[in-house]
């Protein structure tokens, strides 16, 4: 029988980092990693928005490159090591856990309740109490933002913020142009709007803990 390809790039990984193999990939970290994640991740967003299919399929390829890498290092940890497969048994079982409505027989009556199961499930999982838990403070302070107040929203925090206003529908152009304008506002007065954003969002989960205080 053919060999997988997905067992192939596990023995190829496996003879980089090994002796005799490359003593670049030997010395690599997860932390040294870091920047080539983000770097691939982006790569394959741009070959998605261009409707690249080769890019995409070799972009792709980086992003998976990186998993593998990820993996091949964990299994050299002293005390707590383990392997693509544990990754891929760890996942998998994420996956079934998650969609009741697909293992369980689980009736639904939409998307929206099978986001809310999601939800659910993944806050007993991982012993979520409060809207904030799991938030990645490190990701950018765009999505961060976005991704708080989908948490605020979910756990029915009232944010108290100024809400854009215009007679003019938001669209993806006009919400484009709004935020481009703001970035402009901010640049002409010295301020880095990354940082900016970024202290606001940290406002709004000491507001969201605040909340979450006073009906403890």
């Amino acid at each position: 029988m053919e060999q997988s390809q997905l067992q192939r790039l596990v023995e190829v990984m496996d003879r980089l980092r090994s002796p005799g193999g490359c003593a670049w990939d030997a010395e690599q970290t997860h932390q040294s990693l870091i920047k080539y994640l983000l770097e691939e991740s982006y790569e394959f967003i741009d070959a998605i928005e261009t409707d690249d299919r080769a890019g995409m399929r070799e972009e792709l390829g980086d992003v998976l490159l990186q998993v593998y890498f990820h993996s091949r290092i964990a299994q050299d940890h002293p005390t707590d090591p383990f392997t693509i497969e544990d990754v891929a048994g760890a996942i998998a079982d994420k996956l079934i856990s998650r969609h009741p409505h697909v293992f369980e027989n689980l009736e639904v009556s939409g998307t929206d309740e099978i986001i809310e199961n999601w939800e659910a499930i993944k806050a007993r999982e991982k012993g979520r109490t409060s809207a904030t838990d799991g938030i990645a403070m490190s990701q950018p302070a765009l999505p961060l933002v976005a991704k708080i107040l989908y948490r605020a929203e979910k756990y029915n925090v009232n944010l108290k913020l100024e809400t854009y206003s215009s007679s003019e529908k938001a669209t993806e152009d006009s919400v484009g142009e709004a935020l481009a304008s703001v970035i402009a506002w901010a640049h002409e007065n010295g301020i880095d709007p990354e940082n900016a954003l970024r202290a606001k969002a940290r406002a709004m989960i000491a507001e969201i803990l605040l909340h979450e205080d006073s009906k403890a």
